[in-house]
């Protein structure tokens, strides 16, 4: 599929054909792609969590959603993916890395960053899958671990306290699903948020 195909084709997909797992190579290269996303320093500072069996996915969404909320026909939809993938951000290896020589921040300090990097390099991870899936023939969808939810997902995953999860994809084949209401909004023209020059 042409690139650009591939940009106008990704939307957010919310229900999936449970009865078509995503095959292990594409799983492989999902994966792969996502770890060629640019990182500051390339520090490459993600860890991805791969849940495939039902036992781990159901496990993720007692633990990561809660319950109520209006929320139902969005989880019935999701809860269907055959694969979740959970990016994740390490602050520290950051801080280590500018720590290094050719960078010399030997403080390690979080301060010097103004825009924390290292959420930024995961989220670049986590749409390199989000393109990958569309180029894959799947669907597939980026959401948030809700705050209430975190420690919750931590424990029924081991996660490590350095580890940050910067939300989920789920990624399966796609089945018939609802547009979301925010939608409406339309797409923001490019005039509208481009600035040339200076700003104002």
């Amino acid at each position: 599929m042409e690139f650009t195909e591939v940009v106008r084709r990704r939307r957010m997909v919310r229900n999936y054909d449970p009865d078509r797992p995503v095959p292990p190579d594409v799983v492989e290269r999902l994966l792969d792609h996502a770890v060629r996303a640019p990182s500051a320093g390339f520090a490459q500072g993600w860890g991805f969590l791969v849940l495939e069996s039902p036992a781990d996915r159901e496990r993720f969404w007692t633990a990561a959603t809660p319950g109520g909320g209006g929320r139902e026909r969005w989880l019935a939809g999701m809860r269907r993916a055959p694969l979740i993938i959970v990016p994740h951000a390490n602050r520290s290896v950051y801080l280590e890395r500018y720590a290094e020589p050719d960078k010399g921040w030997a403080d390690r300090s979080a301060e010097r960053w103004p825009v924390p990097y290292w959420y930024v390099d995961a989220g670049f991870a986590a749409l390199l899958m989000l393109l990958t899936a569309v180029d894959e023939g799947l669907g597939a969808c980026f959401f948030g671990i809700p705050g209430q939810r975190q420690d919750a997902y931590r424990a029924a995953f081991g996660v490590p306290a350095e580890f940050q999860p910067i939300g989920a994809v789920t990624i399966g084949y796609r089945a018939p699903d609802h547009r979301s209401p925010s939608l409406r909004r339309g797409r923001r023209p490019v005039g509208e948020v481009v600035r040339r020059g200076r700003w104002s």
